[in-house]
């Protein structure tokens, strides 16, 4: 009996330490990964390209939610610049709304003097599907070099699916994104969660589950 218990308690020591280890992995890894979406964050890179994707977010009415408005601010100064050709508005719309979220934001920046033929406007209800979709319009045009605009936090995923559907992208987060300081906290995480699983699974898997 008491072999048997010393035997048992062999066991349970091997596989709690087994599983102490891989929490551990599992730590550094969120950690190393939570840092390098702060870091992105952080680095805007505006240069001359073939086109900007602007990532969707909330609309009212056909009116952009402040958080998109500020992503579409930081796009027409891109636009005033001359570093960009064409602008590429994401996203769709939610059951009951009238308008999709690519279509607020082409009214959004025709009204301030973008050419409504210099903006394509594509669906997408996710990260994935909006540049999915945004590189199909633009790979039909010849068109792979892009900036991504969009908040600070999701820049890092953006980046990496855009990469995946065969873009090469440049961040420049919006600066006055009203998602700042400690409100931002859970955006983080939440995208650190998205970015460690994205890279294991694949992006594409992810927008599957």
């Amino acid at each position: 009996m008491q072999y048997a218990l010393k035997g048992l308690w062999k066991a349970l020591r091997w596989a709690l330490e087994r599983a102490a280890f891989i929490l551990l992995i599992v730590v550094v890894y969120l950690g190393v990964t939570g840092i390098q979406v702060w870091l992105t964050s952080r680095h805007s890179d505006p240069h001359p390209a073939q086109a900007a994707i602007v990532m969707g977010a909330a609309q009212y009415n056909g009116v952009p939610s402040p958080d998109l408005t500020a992503r579409l601010q930081e796009l027409l100064s891109v636009w005033h610049r001359q570093l960009v050709p064409i602008v590429v508005v994401t996203g769709s719309k939610k059951p009951g709304d009238k308008f999709t979220e690519a279509e607020a934001s082409g009214t959004w920046l025709t009204a301030r003097g973008v050419p409504a033929g210099d903006i394509i406007e594509v669906g997408g209800s996710d990260s994935w599907a909006n540049l999915s979709d945004a590189a199909t319009a633009l790979k039909a045009r010849g068109l792979t070099k892009v900036l991504v605009v969009t908040d600070g936090f999701h820049e890092d995923r953006s980046l990496a699916i855009a990469t995946e559907v065969g873009l090469h992208a440049s961040p420049v987060p919006a600066a006055g994104s009203p998602i700042s300081g400690w409100s931002s906290i859970p955006y983080f995480f939440k995208e650190t969660i998205g970015v460690a699983v994205g890279r294991v699974v694949g992006y594409s898997h992810l927008h599957d589950l």
